[in-house]
């Protein structure tokens, strides 16, 4: 069993193995769910960059190399003229 202690500020470290299990880093953020039993759940809040999909909505159009290449081409010649 992995055990902690609580500091005077409510901080913890979470125990290696622990750690390891749930494949935690620096920098990594997890969640504290109470369960209907009343059990506290700890979750590492990390996206599967699948996830993300539809996120923003569906693209207006679908775009062609050449049209972005001929839209970066227009407004690099804006930029410059106004200049």
């Amino acid at each position: 069993m992995a055990t902690a202690t609580v500091t005077s500020k409510g901080q913890t470290t979470i125990p290696k193995r622990i750690r390891e299990h749930l494949r935690l880093g620096s920098g990594d953020r997890v969640e504290f769910v109470i369960d209907r039993e009343g059990r506290v759940v700890l979750t590492p809040l990390k996206v599967d960059i699948r996830e993300l999909r539809g996120m923003l909505g569906r693209a207006p159009r679908h775009v062609t190399i050449e049209e972005m290449d001929e839209a970066i081409k227009e407004a690099v010649v804006r930029k410059y003229r106004s200049k």
